[in-house]
């Protein structure tokens, strides 16, 4: 397979050089270069054209929101995985910027590998702690009905995709075949009226679909 290439995003010098001797342990990854802010990320995604950008989100000047909102918009096949240390304010403003994971910093190092070779196959990966705080936040400021008729089991596969699960995942979890679990994510995307995993997760958030009793 060809190398995943990776830039690493982060104001501190030293997370930059951690992530990057982690990453260097896979043969299957390369990383591209490291930036020290948000406009670092950009110029240097539009001159290499990573395949994955390690986004942390709290930077000086042009922060990972902001980046990952123009790095979405100019170049949507770049996938953006958002590292920080924090599980609240920024998570809702984050997905609603495209990223395709959000993944806490003090996560092991196995997890964060595991994430890019997941969000390589299309997969949305956001840690359950995030999961957890992004589902109350958005239930508490946006009480919206919902207004799409999904079955049971549609609803069901569309709260295993909001927590990260991947196709097989899902399909172990239910005992239906991943065919199965592909089918009723596109019926899901269609009654939706959207494109991807990504989009199917903030709008299910967004208007109360999957609430904390998932």
């Amino acid at each position: 397979m060809d190398k995943i290439k990776v830039i690493i995003a982060d104001d501190h010098a030293l997370v930059r050089e951690g992530l990057r001797r982690l990453l260097e342990l896979d043969p299957n990854i390369e990383v591209l270069t490291e930036v020290g802010d948000g406009q670092g990320a950009i110029n240097m995604v539009r001159k290499l054209r990573p395949d994955i950008v390690l986004m942390d989100v709290n930077m000086p000047g042009t922060d990972g929101i902001i980046a990952t909102r123009v790095i979405k918009r100019e170049m949507p096949s770049v996938r953006v995985v958002a590292l920080t240390i924090y599980e609240d304010e920024e998570v809702i403003e984050m997905v609603k910027a495209g990223v395709s994971a959000y993944v806490l910093k003090d996560v092991a190092g196995s997890e964060l590998i595991d994430t890019i070779y997941k969000v390589m196959d299309g997969e949305v990966v956001i840690h359950p702690r995030v999961a957890n705080r992004l589902v109350k936040e958005i239930t508490r400021s946006d009480k919206k009905k919902e207004t799409v008729r999904l079955t049971k089991r549609e609803r069901d596969v569309l709260a295993c995709l909001v927590r990260g699960h991947t196709n097989k995942e899902m399909a172990d979890m239910m005992f239906i075949s991943e065919k199965t679990v592909k089918n009723h994510l596109t019926s899901i995307f269609r009654k939706l009226g959207v494109k991807d995993r990504t989009q199917a997760a903030v709008y299910a958030l967004k208007n109360n679909i999957v609430t904390d009793e998932y």
